[in-house]
């Protein structure tokens, strides 16, 4: 059956992406390997504790002008992407700690607590815990 494998994020430089996914948000490193006769790598990276399989996030390198127009702003401005916690207090506090830019506080909504944050190039994501 088809289900989403990978959302590709355009991003700067793959390390600088990786220190924030990984060193900041603490997702899980899936796979990092170079494609030479590209002169890119192919590198997934996954919220921890994601089920092998789950919908997973691709780093791609910007690769052209309309790429690199595009870092930051792959929403035009609108929450992208949706980050689900099972606790948002524990992982809000966690994220903040490792200074991940919250654009508001902690709000409840009818289908439960979010807040906006924005990845090290400017998108937005919602964590979200729903209740």
């Amino acid at each position: 059956m088809p289900h989403l494998a990978h959302i590709a994020l355009i991003v700067r430089d793959y390390d600088e992406a990786l220190a924030f996914y990984v060193g900041q948000l603490g997702f899980t490193l899936v796979e990092d390997s170079a494609v030479p006769e590209q002169g890119k790598r192919w590198v997934v990276v996954r919220p921890p504790d994601a089920e092998a399989g789950a919908t997973s996030i691709l780093l791609a390198r910007a690769a052209s002008p309309e790429q690199a127009a595009a870092i930051g702003n792959q929403a035009g401005g609108r929450v992208f992407l949706f980050l689900e916690t099972d606790d948002f207090a524990r992982d809000h506090a966690a994220f903040t700690a490792a200074g991940v830019r919250f654009l508001e506080p902690p709000r409840h909504e009818v289908y439960g607590i979010v807040a906006v944050f924005e990845d090290l190039y400017g998108n937005r994501w919602d964590l979200i815990e729903r209740q």
